[in-house]
């Protein structure tokens, strides 16, 4: 479910990226959940044409995904196919981090991936043909084998996957389902199961696996079949994905489409959760540790346990010494040192049995992570006190009588009462007063976290952080634009000290913006 600041959020990105009409149609879709184009003309007062346009945008943009279903009509007549629309929350939110994916494959694939890569972050979705015709254009363009070359790269490593169905029909089913409301969408969990008509039609959009990253090949000459590359002569790429775009109720062409491609959100995600949690533990259980994780990581990329679960295969200490001899740092480490690091990391040494073998459990890890993230915040907002009573009912897990807590963290139980009351009223605590009926009835508050509502609000809070830091980078841009405008040697004096403070406050912002997300991404999508 998409909180209320998440739904704010979402619709500044889409504003800034593609205008008023489109935020206004993704912000109708994300508060009131999955409509009918009908529906969404009449919540946004828009006309049918404005809407239409806004829904091609969106979803060449992979922000909205259409789907058609079965409607039951008046007894006698034929059932009805609509076409519905849902917004996909988590690939609105994700716009914030391309600089992010970017940086990842710069580092790891290098410049000619990187131009390719830019330009499907900045269409949304291109053919191969489309993705050359770019190439040609760019001042310092590469040669068109170059480009291939560089795509089939991108693919391999997982980074481009096709793009889902434009409209799969959803057959009616025997089981009762709920729309899910406000919903952000999480391929992890639908490829568990698919229960809501929401994650049904994504489960149904999705590429089989087998074909998802596969470049088809013609058998008679080798080539790629988007062949003809060099003499496709097409207008803008504007004027092509709008040929391109297929949707029942949107568009019809009778012609064989090519294959759209896009960006694969899904890897780079996975690729920042083990990011982070190779950094968690470098800083929580040392460099060793940090390296052995990295390893069985590594050993696991591509494993489906490890995709679908947070949790690694089962993978054999002289596999893990292998490649932990391989990582910077690890050439020195023993098998006696990496168990000690598999133990601190949570694995359990095998006692019985020639295999020795460990998986790593990410899930904890993460929630770990979590766990600290939440006590910084209310270190920085309530003081140390506040703290150490939060740490203790974080940690014991269960319901604690305000004598326990004082007791247990040396804190007044005047203070203790104070502070757990205000932690209360600002929704970081649950409360029970239970009455004990004696010679004479006592009444006892007991405490404890509900870490799964909390976590909403710390979620929400993020939101709202993040929107307000976006903002702020707005109206430092605005103020500044004339600035922003003047060739450099203009900038001199007072011009050049306003140019300068531009610079460091936005990165400043920009670099807490980037902090920040990866708190979100934490509560949100690790």
């Amino acid at each position: 479910m998409v909180s209320q600041y998440g739904i704010k959020l979402a619709t500044y990105l889409i504003s800034a990226s593609y205008g008023d009409f489109c935020s206004k149609v993704c912000e109708c879709l994300l508060s009131r959940g999955t409509l009918t184009l009908m529906q969404i003309i009449r919540f946004t007062e828009l006309s049918r044409e404005n809407v239409v346009n806004c829904l091609r945008v969106l979803i060449h943009q992979n922000c909205v995904q259409a789907f058609s279903i079965q409607q039951e009509v008046a007894f006698g007549e034929a059932p009805k196919i609509v076409t519905q629309y849902m917004a996909l929350f988590d690939n609105v939110i994700h716009k914030m981090r391309f600089p992010k994916f970017m940086q990842i494959v710069s580092e790891e694939l290098g410049l000619d991936c990187l131009g390719i890569f830019e330009g499907l972050l900045q269409h949304g979705r291109l053919s191969l043909n489309q993705i050359i015709d770019r190439n040609k254009q760019t001042p310092d363009n590469s040669d068109v084998h170059v480009v291939q070359e560089s795509f089939s790269i991108l693919l391999n490593a997982r980074l481009v996957e096709r793009c889902p169905a434009p409209e799969p029909f959803l057959a009616p089913s025997s089981e009762e389902e709920t729309p899910a409301k406000r919903r952000g969408t999480k391929s992890a969990k639908i490829a568990e199961a698919p229960k809501t008509i929401e994650q049904r039609a994504l489960a149904e959009a999705t590429p089989m696996e087998s074909i998802r990253f596969l470049m088809e090949i013609d058998p008679l000459t080798g080539a790629s079949e988007e062949k003809g590359m060099e003499t496709h002569n097409v207008a803008t790429l504007d004027e092509k994905w709008k040929q391109d775009f297929s949707d029942a109720e949107l568009s019809a062409s009778g012609r064989k489409k090519e294959i759209l491609w896009r960006v694969n959100f899904e890897e780079f995600v996975r690729r920042l959760r083990h990011k982070a949690c190779i950094e968690y533990v470098r800083i929580r259980l040392g460099d060793q540790s940090g390296i052995v994780l990295s390893a069985i990581l590594e050993l696991t990329r591509s494993s489906e346990t490890t995709i679908k679960t947070d949790k690694s295969a089962s993978l054999s200490i002289n596999d893990i010494y292998d490649e932990v001899i391989k990582k910077d740092g690890g050439l020195g480490m023993d098998l006696e040192r990496i168990r000690a690091s598999l133990v601190q990391l949570g694995c359990q040494i095998p006692t019985t049995g020639i295999d020795e073998t460990y998986s790593i459990d990410l899930k904890k890890i993460i929630e770990l992570a979590q766990n600290e993230e939440v006590e910084s915040v209310v270190l920085k907002r309530y003081g140390r006190e506040a703290y150490r009573i939060f740490r203790l009912l974080s940690k014991s897990g269960s319901l604690l009588e305000t004598d326990k807590i004082s007791d247990t963290t040396f804190v007044e139980k005047k203070d203790t009462l104070k502070i757990l009351y205000k932690l209360w009223k600002d929704g970081y605590l649950h409360m029970e007063k239970v009455s004990v009926n004696g010679p004479k009835q006592t009444l006892f508050l007991l405490w404890e976290i509900n870490k799964e509502s909390l976590w909403v609000r710390v979620l929400d809070e993020m939101y709202h952080a993040a929107l307000n830091l976006r903002l702020r980078i707005t109206y430092e841009l605005d103020q500044e634009k004339e600035i922003l405008q003047l060739p450099k040697e203009k900038l001199i004096g007072e011009l050049e000290k306003r140019y300068k403070r531009l610079g460091k406050v936005r990165i400043i912002l920009e670099s807490s913006l980037m902090n920040l997300d990866g708190a979100l991404m934490l509560f949100h999508d690790f």
